[in-house]
């Protein structure tokens, strides 16, 4: 038996002892004694600690206050900071204050809305410091977007910037944050507005507080306890409706497990470098831009750019190089845009990378070209992982901190401890080795998972636990091969992966049917090699629309762009006369993904009407597909 087995088999037969070990690596202020609630499957639920203290204080008073804890790298603005641990503290202890001092207290709901800068991590930190929970939203996400969340989460506060940079463009956020509080039910008392040289914004008098006067004017804050089991953010995530699902993230298991990935699944140790190339508004830049690194002791990189045309497709080497970066983290997407630029990794060969001891590739499916031709460039292992908003680390991943297990390419290894990964198919059968089903974990599970889903308990309940008595459900489908490999092939429902980003094909249909011009519509997810994942709409449109077919797909990608943003890469639509649908009306989705991406399928035998699949056939194959390698620009 491996040591990875060993491990493994320990955390599953003996979860109590295996994370009660686990957990002796956490400061707390009350130790736990019951490390598993077996009826609530609830962690460390009588323990008590403050993940701000785990993740920045702690390092200062153990006399790392002088190390770097964030190299900020901003290509777009010509920018580039060093910020050591004391800094961070001094810093997160007055923006601590600044809430304080606005009202905000333990268990009060924070909205984070803000570009790739300092202000973003530090507000993250300075909310865990008084026991606020924040809610980060994506910078690129419209104000259609931002209000939804704000009437989920009715937070009490809202910190911002007065501008993001998109490559050469500047976005102005406060203009998108102004409408989508026009646009809420919920009306916020209180954003504090940081202000970036590259666009001043205009403040409101009574509700616009500027950030860097209000800071100077705080006082420092010190931690305060709270439980382990106390919310520490709500991280939303698409679903297969048109509603967003607020996950929530507690704070002890959390800081138990991602301490913990940090040292055995991503073997990077204090003092080390750490870079995942993300943005602190998706689940990665939680778990290992902010708190994950920081727990450990290490540095990691805000990188406020692109991994190309900032300046280049060799910016990410660039970075590589001048940090010294040990752990590279990033998304399949990112390379394949670095790959389409630069195939024969030109660029990398200017800079040195003998600092880089691995690559980790999460976010969406990776081929095996991409991992390989990685593995070729950066001359490094590349190792796949796989996990979700709502497990908050790996589910399965290559444990190189344990041991190394054989890569097998587009498999993502072996579960990792805590999570017991079965495949079901549709009658709640167990399936065979390399039989397809859908993926499932075993309950409980294992420290850092969601403890639920914000003001939606049956929506909790109905999306993950209802289907298979006793499991999870992933949303997943995939294999486990002969092995113990787990393979995972893509979503069993309507969720679509873009350049690592969720979106819900319900939630894109629901605003194309606002445009007047639409009788009903169908969003599919296909195959792409940059993004993953792309979306194309199916438009079917009112009788007597005199517009031009032209004109109304350009409105309605307009209309997308507005509603969610330009992160979504809505920019394919065509015109059908109907729409392939089962005799109870469902829409064969699957079957037009099958033939987008050039697959086999079988006709449904409940399709309503046969001859309108050679219709659908004959618009996507108008648009160019199937295809393997469409520029779409």
């Amino acid at each position: 038996m491996s040591i990875y087995e060993k491990i493994y088999e320990n955390s599953i037969k003996n979860p109590e002892i295996f994370w009660g070990e686990v957990a002796k690596d956490i400061n707390w202020y009350k130790e736990p004694t019951k490390i598993l609630n077996k009826d609530s499957g609830v962690w460390f639920e009588d323990g008590e600690l403050n993940t701000c203290y785990n993740a920045v204080d702690v390092h200062v008073e153990n006399g790392k206050g002088e190390d770097v804890a964030i190299y900020y790298d901003s290509p777009v603005t010509d920018t580039k900071k060093s910020i050591s641990y004391q800094e961070l503290l001094n810093r997160v202890s007055k923006v601590a204050g600044m809430l304080a001092k606005a009202g905000i207290n333990k268990g009060d709901r924070v909205v984070i809305y803000m570009p790739m800068i300092p202000e973003a991590i530090i507000a993250m930190l300075a909310c865990a410091r008084i026991g606020a929970i924040h809610s980060v939203v994506f910078g690129g996400f419209a104000s259609h977007e931002l209000a939804i969340r704000i009437d989920d989460i009715c937070p009490k506060a809202i910190l911002s910037a007065s501008c993001g940079i998109e490559i050469d463009k500047v976005l102005d956020y406060k203009i998108l944050l102004d409408e989508a509080i026009k646009l809420s039910s919920h009306k916020v008392q209180t954003c504090f507005i940081f202000q970036r040289e590259q666009k001043e914004a205009s403040l409101i008098d009574g509700r616009d507080l500027d950030w860097k006067v209000s800071e100077d004017n705080a006082n420092s804050t010190p931690c305060v306890s709270v439980k382990s089991n106390d919310p520490l953010y709500v991280l939303y995530t698409s679903g297969t409706t048109g509603k967003p699902k607020g996950v929530i993230r507690d704070n002890g298991g959390h800081a138990v497990a991602l301490k913990w990935s940090m040292n055995n699944i991503y073997n990077c140790k204090s003092s080390q470098v750490y870079w995942a190339a993300s943005d602190v508004g998706w689940v990665v830049g939680h778990s290992y831009i902010v708190y994950a690194p920081l727990f450990n002791g290490c540095s990691t990189i805000l990188y406020e750019g692109k991994p190309v045309r900032t300046p280049d497709s060799g910016a990410f080497w660039r970075v590589c190089e001048e940090y010294k970066v040990n752990v590279l983290f990033t998304a399949p997407t990112a390379f394949r845009a670095i790959k389409k630029e630069d195939p024969q990794g030109l660029l990398a060969k200017k800079y040195n990378l003998q600092s880089l001891e691995t690559v980790f590739i999460a976010g969406e499916r990776c081929d095996s070209d991409t991992l390989n031709w990685i593995k070729e460039i950066s001359s490094t292992p590349v190792i796949d992982n796989w996990w979700q908003t709502e497990t908050g680390w790996p589910i399965a991943a290559n444990p190189i901190g344990i041991e190394m297990i054989p890569v097998k390419a587009g498999s993502p290894t072996k579960p990792m401890p805590g999570f017991v990964v079965e495949v079901f198919n549709e009658k709640h059968q167990k399936c065979k080795a390399n039989e397809l089903g859908n993926i499932t974990l075993k309950l409980p599970l294992p420290p850092s998972c969601l403890t639920g889903i914000w003001n939606n308990e049956q929506g909790y309940i109905k999306s993950y636990l209802s289907d298979y008595e006793g499991y999870y459900l992933s949303g997943d489908s995939g294999y486990i091969d002969e092995d113990g490999y787990l393979w995972v092939m893509g979503r069993m429902d309507g969720v679509i992966n873009v350049a690592g980003h969720r979106f819900s094909t319900g939630e894109f249909e629901e605003i194309i049917s606002s445009h007047n011009a639409i009788a009903e519509c169908a969003v599919i997810g296909v195959d792409d090699e940059l993004r993953g994942e792309i979306a194309i709409g199916f438009l079917v449109l009112k009788s007597n629309v005199e517009a031009k077919n032209e004109d109304i797909i350009k409105e309605v990608i307009t209309l997308m762009r507005e509603q969610v943003g330009a992160v979504a890469s809505f920019r394919i639509a065509t015109i059908v006369p109907r729409l392939p649908k089962t005799r109870s009306g469902k829409i064969l989705r699957g079957t037009m993904r099958a033939i987008a991406d050039g697959k086999s399928y079988n006709m449904p035998s409940t399709i309503e009407d046969k001859s309108v699949l050679p219709e659908i056939e004959s618009a996507i194959n108008e648009l160019g597909y199937p295809h393997k390698t469409k520029d779409i620009k």
